[in-house]
């Protein structure tokens, strides 16, 4: 036995129920990490979720714009979420698991998307997202953080040159510019250091995408993508990884889709 923990932006969890319910229907996740949820905790769709085999559920919610959830199979115990920038806006929530290896903390992010202007000085919302990784960058140097942690979610970079569809197009393009790319890059071998899990099984030289526009008016055809989600874990965990998979036709799966597809890390029997 396996077990599979996938996270996916679905841009409205109540929109896009059907397609989500679809998704676990097929894959069966044991753990599914949602973003930009844009509800409220009460008007999150639990029962739905419970009935499809996912009781245990630690949402952080807002009415209309961002929000996290985290459901599973498994409990899920010591629930938090944090704020960043001192801008209260629901951007993360943790939960801790036991699948048989020990606890693991899993960490569901949405990072800020930095608008459109890669300038701190004049952009405040590229300086809330700079601000944002920043403080990402103290936390994970906290001793707790070197082991038994796993963190995934919309990053909203795509950190290489084959994680977008033209790296010399996208250099000044806000997720690819220099600035941020090498400060995630930093985060990810700082501290005690993450492994990427889709990037430890599917190599640099491939092209992967998670992300395509709703603005290209033939997504596949063109497949002008960017790879902005990301599920990383400290190298304990990564031990166990046994591989990756980003599910690229999610993109097309219905009339309205997510312009996000889910990226799934399995891991060995327990």
């Amino acid at each position: 036995m396996s077990v599979s923990i996938v996270t996916w932006n679905i841009n409205s969890v109540r929109l896009r129920l059907p397609m989500v319910l679809d998704f676990i229907n097929q894959y069966q996740p044991d753990v599914l990490m949602l973003q930009e949820i844009k509800c409220t905790n009460d008007q999150f769709p639990a029962k739905a979720f419970a009935d499809a085999g996912y009781p245990h559920q630690a949402v952080h919610g807002q009415k209309g714009y961002h929000g996290v959830a985290t459901i599973s199979k498994f409990p899920l115990t010591n629930v938090s979420s944090r704020v960043f920038c001192e801008i209260e806006e629901s951007r993360h929530v943790s939960a801790r698991l036991d699948f048989g290896r020990g606890p693991l903390t899993v960490h569901n992010f949405y990072i800020p998307a930095g608008g459109d202007e890669p300038d701190v000085e004049i952009n405040p919302k590229f300086k809330h997202k700079m601000g944002f990784l920043s403080e990402l960058t103290s936390w994970f140097q906290e001793p707790d953080f070197s082991r038994g942690h796993l963190i995934a979610g919309d990053f909203n970079i795509a950190p290489h040159e084959n994680d977008v569809w033209s790296h010399k197009q996208l250099l000044k393009v806000v997720s690819h510019t220099p600035l941020e790319t090498e400060t995630l890059d930093a985060i990810l071998n700082g501290g005690h250091g993450w492994t990427d899990l889709v990037r430890k099984h599917l190599p640099h030289d491939q092209k992967l995408y998670s992300w395509w526009s709703y603005r290209g008016k033939d997504w596949e055809a063109s497949d002008r993508g960017r790879r902005l989600d990301h599920i990383w874990s400290t190298g304990d965990v990564a031990d166990h990884c046994i591989g990756a998979e980003i599910i690229k036709p999610a993109r097309g799966w219905t009339e309205k889709p997510s312009d996000h597809v889910p990226v799934i890390a399995r891991f060995a029997g327990v």
